[in-house]
């Protein structure tokens, strides 16, 4: 104990003769106590309150010094200066972020174009349907599968509007378009298959990451 400093507690107990002992205080007071109790050797002790001291970079004390418990911290770094801190105003709406992100070094998201999206799935080969006793269309709902492992792992893109899935995939959605698509779309949202996204130009859907990994 002899190389702690500030509070620590000592702790002794012995299950046998249901002896437990706990001792808590300044450290030079506690090892005397434990001596005169001739517990030394036995138990353990821990420091529950230690001073850090500083190397001596910031002005902070030194070895040794007693720490004045009610000074304030010393060594939270120099003092703020607001002088330092960029002022960037604009008007309300006036941050140009294509720009702001062009600045930084950031692409855009670009949608993914229809046009070459078909020509992806058409050097694909044709899917096995999957395998869900649930699944109304398993081979349709096999190449909308491809078409979102594509859009999401090649392009980086959530989802995809109703109509691009209905230009792309064709008559591999079974010949259904329209409203009858976008009801077979919502049935496979409802299975938590897919994602529904909305927004200004439409409806999009993207691939639940479970219904992909199946």
């Amino acid at each position: 104990m002899a190389d702690l400093r500030g509070t620590v507690r000592y702790r002794f107990r012995h299950e046998v003769d249901d002896v437990h002992v706990v001792i808590e205080g300044e450290a030079s007071w506690v090892s005397g106590l434990v001596e005169n109790l001739e517990l030394k050797g036995v138990g353990w002790t821990m420091p529950i309150a230690r001073a850090s001291l500083p190397q001596n970079l910031s002005g902070l004390a030194e070895e040794g010094d007693e720490p004045d418990e009610d000074a304030p911290p010393a060594d939270l770094g120099p003092t703020p200066d607001p002088s330092r801190i960029p002022v960037v105003r604009r008007p309300i709406g006036q941050l140009d972020l294509e720009a702001e992100v062009g600045r930084i070094g950031l692409e855009p998201m670009q949608r993914p174009d229809p046009i070459e999206l078909m020509e992806v799935v058409e050097g694909l080969d044709r899917p096995l349907p999957v395998k869900d006793p649930t699944s109304v269309d398993p081979q349709a709902e096999a190449w909308l599968k491809e078409l979102m492992e594509v859009v999401v792992r090649e392009h980086g893109a959530t989802a995809m509007r109703t109509e691009d899935i209905e230009e792309v995939l064709g008559e591999r959605l079974g010949d259904r378009s329209g409203g009858v698509l976008e009801v077979w779309l919502d049935s496979l949202f409802a299975a938590g298959k897919l994602v529904k996204v909305h927004g200004g130009q439409g409806t999009g859907w993207g691939p639940s990451p479970s219904w992909l990994k199946v």
